[in-house]
């Protein structure tokens, strides 16, 4: 008996380790691919592979190039945090100088998508994604901005998330939280990840066909402020690190960068390169998985 549970637990480790060793390619390094920013964050892929991520505290968006390095896109974005690029390629973002999601078009235009639920302000979207039928989803906490006019104040009476449906109507769909923030969905758009990162615990969804979610059931420890996915379904959070886990919630990798990572996306034209936003600067490590999704 001893004997074949050694076995097994032999088997169970090589099988855990062995995946460790496999997301990442061999001999990758991370690298530091800008930095000298006040706070990074929101990377959104484009669809050739180019990311998009913003410089928060001073209201711009910069662009990386896996080729050509990192350039200024935008100053003025309406204090753009997390972003996704919809369907049509525009990048959609999470915009809290005003409490609102906006998207900007071909020409670097702001348009308004959505603001004030049941009549009143937001309280300040974070992190969004989109689903495969377009529908977004998008988490609303509440940090105060000392550059928001006197007597803003919380007016919702949840910190939750929301689902803006392809049709414009839109639901919260979380209430419960202490302080949503980073959330991912899969590919199919069947299953929604989303953070509490006050009560650090991550919770796992089952997406209905009307954009409502079932199902909540506990995936892993830690908060997180932003989150990816890849091609074989396992979840990447920002805490202090980044942690990967397997989509039956096992942690499989731990990620240790110099500054502490606030969002993860893949990027490149193999979508084999994560990309990390910590702070003052933006990292990339290569490797074996890819992303999915825009």
């Amino acid at each position: 008996m001893k004997i074949v549970t050694g076995i097994i637990l032999l088997m169970f480790c090589s099988a855990v380790f062995g995946q460790k060793n496999n997301i990442i390619a061999k001999n990758a390094e991370l690298k530091k691919e800008a930095t000298g920013y006040s706070f990074t964050e929101g990377p959104a892929v484009a669809a050739g592979g180019q990311v998009y991520f913003t410089d928060q505290p001073n209201d711009r968006i910069y662009v990386w190039n896996e080729k050509k390095g990192t350039s200024l896109w935008l100053e003025g974005t309406g204090r753009a945090n997390g972003m996704y690029f919809d369907a049509d390629g525009r990048l959609v973002a999470c915009a809290d100088l005003y409490n609102r999601l906006v998207l900007f078009d071909e020409d670097k235009k702001m348009r308004v998508v959505y603001e004030d639920f049941d009549g009143k302000h937001l309280n300040g979207p974070n992190d969004l994604w989109i689903a495969p039928n377009g529908g977004i989803y998008f988490t609303d906490p509440y940090y105060h901005r000392d550059y928001w006019q006197d007597g803003h104040t919380e007016l919702q009476d949840a910190r939750g998330v929301y689902y803006l449906n392809p049709e414009g109507k839109v639901s919260r769909v979380i209430d419960d939280y202490k302080q949503p923030n980073g959330l991912i969905g899969t590919s199919d758009g069947k299953i929604l990840y989303v953070a509490d990162i006050n009560d650090r615990k991550i919770w796992k969804y089952d997406i209905q066909p009307d954009g409502s979610l079932a199902n909540k059931t506990y995936f892993a420890p830690h908060g997180s402020d932003g989150m990816s996915i890849d091609n074989q379904g396992n979840v990447y959070l920002t805490m202090g690190k980044v942690w990967v886990y397997s989509p039956q919630g096992e942690l499989i990798q731990e990620i240790e960068v110099p500054e502490s990572p606030s969002n993860v996306c893949f990027g490149g034209k193999k979508r084999d390169t994560l990309f990390i936003t910590a702070r003052t600067s933006v990292y990339t490590l290569k490797m074996n998985v890819k992303g999915v999704g825009k």
